[in-house]
Parts: structure tokens; C-alpha cells; sequence
């Protein structure tokens, strides 16, 4: 018996099959997700700290939350400041203290992680000089008046019952580099720096031809063995960290993509010190990819979440509160500055 065929030659059950499969309801492939940004700035000063926000901005670390990812620095806490009550960045690298400032003054700051836990030295042309009192009388250059590391300094001073003012001659300037370039032209003996620009001191009066003109320089006084020793503490400070202002805050999923990509470029740079150099040089014009090296080697970096920090952030602001309340805003922060307590849209998930 021959099968039925109708006009077009197709069987009987290959027609209704068709009509069955026309009445059923399309599926269509989802489409991809549209990143919950545009954008996301990220931004830092020229130090370790923010050698990881250079990383995720340059390999594009947050493609599943932002279209686009971006690395600006920052010169001096005040810029700092006005980048973060103005919304020019998202994320910032900040000194704990200035983020716990911000939050007491209503600018809505959200710490995420300590990850510097030790950068600070005195450097030195007197290799004998050890521990902070062996500076005293001597002019040393400090940067940034008021603000790490300076009230370090004024901390670990006054714990021993000296007087940065009276004790020792403090110079001033506006920025660690400027610090530098006055130890390494011999118009001071000894400068506050932080790392990497302890590092790039020492390499550059070794290097040809500043070295023709510039001291033998020394690592002096480490400020991380001080506050152990004067404190009776471990030997780190929870110096700087990463902190969300503005409306990112409201977005738990880029929070969380932030804090996971910022760690996983920490340890990227820890395991490739040569490479994260040469990464941050091309971001930073006055370092070097062999300075950033020997800083990372140097410096304690742990990324560390603000909730886990707050008990050593805790006793640092307490400190500073003894001796100047305003440096952190009047008081210790409250729960929210390290995302605990805070409104559901405002936690990382």
C-alpha cells in the first residue's frame, strides 16, 4: 500500500508532525546579560596598594559587572578626598584613617578590605640608626602633614614619651616623591617613605648618573617593628585598604566581583613581582619595574576583609582618637563602614 503524499510530496505524518511542532511555544536562547555598569573607576596612589586596581583595570578583571574598567591615581589625600565626596572613582585605595574619616562625616564609604599591613620606613644615609629615637635632633622630611604616615610617626613618637615637634626637626612636604628627591640630592639626611618608594630611593643611588652625586641610603627604622615593640602588638599596621563610595555601594554583585578580583590580583602581583612592576610603571612614570619588585618583597601584603580587620583597625583608631579625634571623624566607626548591618542593597553578597 503506497504511502499518502499530499501536493508538496511530504507524508501525511511529516505534515502533522510539522503542525504539532508549529503550536508548541518558542523557546528562544536567552540573550547575554547586560553588565550591571557602564563603567567602574577605579583609583589609588602611586604605591602598593594599588598595584592590584592597576591589574584588574588592565586584564578587564570585572567584565561580568562593568563594560568597561579604569585606573586613575591620585596624588595626595586631598585630592583623594575630592575624588571621593565629588564621585569621581568608585573604588579607592585609601589609608584606613581617611576612609573611617569619610564615613563619620556622612560621605558614604564602605571599607572592603585592608591589604597594607607594612610599608613605612626612615630612610637613611646613617646605617646606625635603628629605632625612631636615634633620630632625635636630626631634620627628617615627612610627607603629607596630618596624614599617613605622618600621625604613624606621631603615634610611635609620642608612645615613647617624645615629641615629634620639639624632639626631632620635621620637614614637610607634599608628597613622598618630593621626600625622595630631597634625600637622594643630599638636602636632607633622612626621610619618612613609604614603599615603593623606599625601594626606588635605594635604587637610584646606585644608578648611573644619580648615584655620581647621590648618598649611600639606608633602610633605617622600620615603623612595622616599632609599633610591635612600642605596642606590644604583631609588627603591622592596617595601613591602607580599598573602599566603595557613591552608588556602587547599592550593588552587592560588583562589591563582591571587586573584593575577588582585587585578591586574586594581590596574589598575582605577589607571584610575579617583575611583572607587576613593569605593569605599575607603565601606570606610574617615576617607578621602576625593579623598585616595585623589591617593594613587594618587602612590604606585608594581606588582603584582609574589613569585618576580620576590625579589631586591629579597631585598636589603630583608638590610638589615633587618643591623640586626635578628628583624625578619623570624632569617633570609631559603626557597623556599616565595614558592610556589617548595613541595608541588603548595601552588602556584598
Amino acid at each position: 500500500m503506497l504511502k499518502s503524499l499530499d501536493s508538496s510530496g511530504l507524508s501525511r505524518r511529516q505534515v502533522l508532525a510539522g503542525l504539532v511542532a508549529s503550536s508548541l511555544p518558542v523557546v528562544m536562547q536567552a540573550a547575554p546579560a547586560s553588565p550591571l555598569r557602564e563603567g567602574i573607576t577605579l583609583s589609588g596612589p602611586p604605591a602598593i596598594v594599588s598595584a592590584p586596581l592597576m591589574r584588574m583595570a588592565d586584564t578587564n578583571a570585572l567584565a561580568n559587572v562593568a563594560g568597561r574598567t579604569s585606573f586613575v591615581a591620585w596624588r595626595d589625600p586631598d585630592q583623594l578626598r575630592m575624588m571621593a565626596m565629588g564621585g569621581k572613582a568608585d573604588i579607592l585605595a585609601m589609608p584606613s584613617n581617611v576612609a573611617a574619616n569619610l564615613f563619620n562625616r556622612g560621605a558614604g564609604v564602605t571599607l572592603l578590605n585592608i591589604s597594607t599591613w607594612g610599608a613605612l620606613w626612615l630612610v637613611t644615609r646613617d646605617a646606625h640608626r635603628k629605632t625612631l629615637a636615634d633620630y632625635r635632633g636630626e631634620e627628617i622630611a615627612v610627607p603629607f602633614h596630618g596624614d599617613m604616615p605622618d600621625i604613624v610617626l606621631q603615634l610611635l613618637a609620642a608612645k615613647q614619651g617624645l615629641d615629634l615637634q620639639k624632639d626631632f626637626r620635621i620637614r614637610y612636604v607634599p608628597t613622598p616623591m618630593e621626600a625622595m628627591l630631597l634625600l637622594i640630592t643630599r638636602r636632607v639626611s633622612h626621610a619618612l617613605l613609604a614603599e615603593p618608594a623606599v625601594s626606588l630611593a635605594l635604587r637610584k643611588t646606585h644608578s648611573f648618573p644619580i648615584g655620581l652625586i647621590a648618598p649611600d641610603l639606608y633602610r633605617g627604622a622600620d615603623l612595622q617593628q616599632e609599633w610591635g615593640r612600642l605596642f606590644h602588638r604583631k609588627p603591622h599596621i592596617p595601613q591602607a585598604g580599598i573602599a566603595a563610595v557613591g552608588a556602587v555601594r547599592q550593588q552587592p554583585e560588583v562589591l563582591a566581583a571587586v573584593e575577588k578580583a582585587y585578591a586574586q590580583s594581590l596574589d598575582w602581583c605577589r607571584a610575579n613581582p617583575m611583572e607587576c612592576g613593569a605593569m605599575m610603571a607603565k601606570h606610574i612614570d617615576l617607578l621602576t619595574p625593579e623598585a616595585v619588585a623589591d617593594a613587594i618583597a618587602v612590604s606585608q601584603l594581606d588582603d584582609v576583609p574589613a569585618a576580620a580587620a576590625r579589631p586591629e583597625l579597631e585598636f589603630f583608631f583608638g590610638q589615633l582618637m587618643a591623640r586626635n579625634p578628628a583624625l578619623v571623624g570624632g569617633k570609631l566607626p559603626t557597623d556599616p563602614f565595614y558592610g556589617i548591618g548595613a541595608p541588603a542593597s548595601a552588602k556584598a553578597a
